[in-house]
């Protein structure tokens, strides 16, 4: 375990705000000027996705994303060189951020996810065809940022290939009577690591990074997504609405088996028993309630929080074997904290 003062770590974990607030002002400029070069007919849609209009096509400042990928991007490439083409890792974070949302917006799909963000998802206003259609585009819009960059559209597209098998994976275990915990972490890994991972290297990689950094910095992106996956999975059962912009219990409501619930279903206690019968049948709002509990008596929770711990602290050893930068490596880790503790 981390012996750094408790001090010490609540000085990392309040850096975080401000380091993606800086990234905001450096990134959104250049995602705007992007999203101007989509077709007309899903432009409103992406815009309306990304907080800056409404359904009327009015400008707005709305459901903003956390930008935490674009993030990583920035400060993986300022860890490995701080005199770094910034252009490069500019181009590299708008596709990562394109990307990301590319996902989400299929996402929100497929899980029928009525609100992200505190608003109506982008299908709920437009319709699904029209939010696939602008995923789609944001999409292809990523990797014509990169089209100058042959290696670092290659590692993007190589990322995508992995999230979608994750999503594949994701949805096939909603089908399956039983899923083991190695199966959820693999698929976890893979729907949320691989683009996580991909931003350390490809920020890695717009500065110039050596291979061996660039493995190892994709590592310790890789470790941190699955912490974020579990973090997340967390807040899904036992997250505020007011602060995560989702319905409570909404994982529970759709029987979805993230990672403290098979944790819960795999654990071999009584809780978990029940867990599994009642999973078997439709949940309503007192068996959320009670879904809830069972997940915490059997362990769940307790594993994915300890787990999301764990993977924080290879990532902390990670940053200190890459002979990076003291100010890009003090960024990476106020994220990688954040990441865990989080509450949104």
């Amino acid at each position: 375990m981390s012996t750094e003062t408790d001090t010490g770590l609540e000085i990392i974990r309040d850096a975080a705000p401000q380091v993606l607030e800086d990234t905001r002002r450096r990134v959104e400029p250049a995602l705007r000027i992007a999203l101007e070069r989509l077709p007309e007919s899903v432009r409103p849609v992406a815009l309306y996705h990304y907080g800056w209009q409404d359904a009327q096509g009015n400008d707005c400042d709305a459901g903003r994303g956390k930008a935490l990928r674009p993030a990583l991007v920035l400060l993986a490439a300022a860890a490995v060189d701080p005199s770094h083409q910034q252009e490069r890792a500019l181009a590299a974070a708008v596709a990562v951020d394109l990307v990301h949302n590319f996902s989400l917006l299929h996402d929100d799909v497929m899980d029928g996810d009525v609100t992200r963000r505190h608003r109506a998802t982008a299908w709920s206003v437009f319709g699904v065809g029209p939010a696939v259609l602008a995923g789609d585009a944001l999409l292809t819009l990523a990797l014509q940022t990169l089209a100058g960059a042959p290696e670092a559209a290659a590692v993007t597209a190589e990322a995508v290939q992995e999230l979608i098998l994750g999503q594949i994976q994701d949805l096939a275990m909603e089908r399956k009577p039983a899923v083991s915990l190695p199966e959820c972490l693999a698929m976890a890994g893979s729907k949320t690591g691989a683009l996580i991972g991909s931003s350390f290297g490809l920020g890695a990689l717009s500065a110039a990074a050596s291979p061996q950094q660039v493995r190892l910095l994709t590592q310790a992106g890789r470790d941190l997504g699955l912490a974020f996956q579990l973090t997340d999975d967390v807040l899904g059962i036992w997250g505020d609405p007011k602060v995560t912009g989702k319905a409570a219990g909404a994982d529970l409501k759709t029987r979805k088996k993230s990672l403290p619930v098979v944790a819960a279903l795999t654990s071999g206690t009584p809780a978990g028993r029940e867990l599994a019968r009642l999973y078997q049948s439709p949940i309503g709002p007192a068996e959320t309630t009670r879904a809830a509990e069972l997940v915490e008596e059997s362990g769940g929770r307790r594993w994915a929080l300890q787990r999301a711990e764990e993977l924080l602290e290879e990532v902390e050893k990670a940053l200190e074997k890459g002979n990076l930068a003291a100010e890009g490596k003090a960024g990476l880790r106020s994220l990688a904290h954040l990441c865990v503790h989080r509450q949104f």
